[in-house]
């Protein structure tokens, strides 16, 4: 037992409570997290901090900081998973006191001044506390005479300025430049708002290092547009002009989340599992997800709350090149006509869909999607759901449904074929991913080609859409999808009736 430990037993045994304070003090040193949880309540006396993975892995990426091992951190997370107490409150503070660093210099800046300055003053009064000066009040003083809410200073150089976004610096240098949400929800869609934003970040700020080789930028952020900070961090980032760690915390998980952290290890495994149940229950999530919609759709969902967005006019299909049809025109001839199915693994209520979409080939060229069937069901469910779309198709169209591999899927086929005696059932293997295969009958919709009946299920179908590839369920792409790949594979003859025209029968 070192001399140190034997003296700190002695202590708890002589003065139990010294003792439990010493350990706390000791514990808030060696963790920022720890720090948090011990000094909550001098900031949030009537509201008990709450512990979550997801504070967790943003707390240990602010240590790597601390610690050198990373310089340009960007960590992207939804609003109210305590973001800016941590990152512009509680961390400086920890740097400054329990970490002995209050030489550093911080510039915190956010799209409004009153948000830099509202933090400023949090971290000031955190400061200023009773329980931070009785345990680190001898590491530095602050001066009286620059103590304002905008800039204030301590007698070993460090300060702490608060700026706004796009606005000037007056020339000073940060050891620490947080960034913590530079573009509003209200102005984001503005080009101009925009771009001067990141003009100034990365123009202006950029170069605001007071020591090239070790300090450190930290931006924080939920995403609310696909050219956002965020998203030109991370284009930069693809072309290997930056040098960024990347923690990216979307409320559901999802396996194949285009931003998914390699440093940071996401401790959940299945797609939907939430971020930080604690704090965010299932019902608090739909509730998120429908104000979300309410002024913004789903492409505000996926910004804000899953940090992927993709432009409000989507992604490989836009929402204005599919025009909704009240039927099919009186005077179009229907060529040809096929459903194609996508099939899920299971029936849970976060799981995929399983899909069966059906379209229509018209002589003009155009494809008329007429009907969407979309459910989570169990395997009984989906085989009833499939024949009862083919009783209602009829014969003459035809059911494409995809095989599973291996032996399996040679058993699968043969019962769906026993099930659908009578029917056009056709099956085949997937090949190549989902974006891959949605290319050619995206390029008929951005000619114009694609249109759609008026239908309940029109607006979960252009979600999706417009969302995809970027969305978290492609169900009804794929679906899509595999119907017109039936088309493409069964082309009825073409006949040249007048010069530079064609008809198909």
């Amino acid at each position: 037992m070192t001399d140190a430990l034997t003296r700190l037993l002695g202590t708890a045994i002589a003065h139990p409570t010294e003792s439990a304070a010493q350990l706390e003090k000791i514990r808030c040193e060696g963790s920022l997290l720890e720090f948090v949880k011990a000094g909550w309540h001098a900031l949030e006396p009537g509201t008990e901090f709450l512990h979550g993975w997801a504070v967790e892995a943003m707390a240990e990426a602010l240590e790597r900081v601390t610690n050198g091992d990373i310089r340009r951190l960007l960590i992207n997370v939804p609003p109210g998973c305590t973001k800016s107490m941590l990152v512009n409150v509680f961390w400086p503070a920890w740097e400054w006191g329990p970490k002995s660093k209050a030489d550093y210099r911080y510039i915190n800046a956010s799209y409004g001044a009153d948000l830099s300055i509202r933090d400023n003053m949090r971290c000031r009064d955190l400061i200023q506390s009773e329980w931070y000066q009785a345990n680190w009040g001898d590491r530095f003083q602050m001066k009286g005479d620059q103590n304002a809410k905008i800039l204030y200073e301590n007698d070993r150089t460090g300060w702490r300025f608060a700026a706004s976004v796009g606005k000037g610096i007056t020339g000073r240098r940060g050891d620490r430049i947080i960034v913590d949400d530079p573009h509003s929800v209200e102005n984001v869609e503005s080009d101009v708002v925009r771009e001067r934003a990141l003009r100034w970040f990365f123009e202006t700020l950029s170069s605001r290092y007071n020591k090239l080789d070790e300090s450190a930028m930290v931006v924080i952020m939920q995403r609310v547009h696909d050219r956002d900070l965020s998203g030109a961090i991370i284009a930069k980032m693809a072309e290997g002009k930056l040098n960024y760690e990347h923690l990216c915390l979307p409320m559901e998980f999802e396996t194949d989340h285009p931003h998914k952290s390699t440093r940071f290890v996401d401790p959940r495994t299945e797609d939907g599992e939430l971020l930080w149940p604690e704090r965010f229950s299932p019902n608090a999530v739909d509730e998120q997800k429908e104000t979300f919609r309410a002024w913004g759709g789903t492409y505000a969902e996926a910004g804000q709350l899953q940090q992927r967005p993709v432009p409000r006019g989507g992604g490989m299909f836009k929402r204005d090149d599919i025009e909704v049809l009240d039927g099919i025109p009186a005077h179009a001839t229907v060529v040809a006509r096929a459903r194609g199915w996508d099939l899920a693994a299971t029936d849970s209520s976060r799981a995929a869909y399983t899909v069966g979409c059906k379209i229509a080939k018209l002589a003009d060229g155009r494809i008329v999607i007429e009907d969407v069937v979309r459910g989570r069901w169990g395997p009984a469910e989906v085989e009833a759901k499939i024949l009862a779309c083919a009783n209602v198709d009829g014969p003459g169209i035809v059911q494409f449904i995809p095989q599973d591999p291996g032996q399996a899927g040679k058993s699968q086929v043969r019962a769906f074929a026993a099930m659908l005696e009578g029917h056009n059932a056709r099956f085949s293997p997937e090949s190549g991913d989902k974006e891959t295969r949605a290319i050619p009958i995206a390029a008929q919709a951005e000619a114009g080609n694609l249109a759609m009946v008026r239908a309940p299920w029109n607006d979960a179908l252009l979600a999706e859409m417009t969302l995809f590839p970027a969305g978290q369920f492609k169900d009804q792409v794929d679906a899509l999808t595999r119907a017109y790949d039936w088309l493409l594979q069964n082309r009825a003859p073409a006949i040249a009736t007048v010069p530079g025209r064609m008809i198909e029968k």
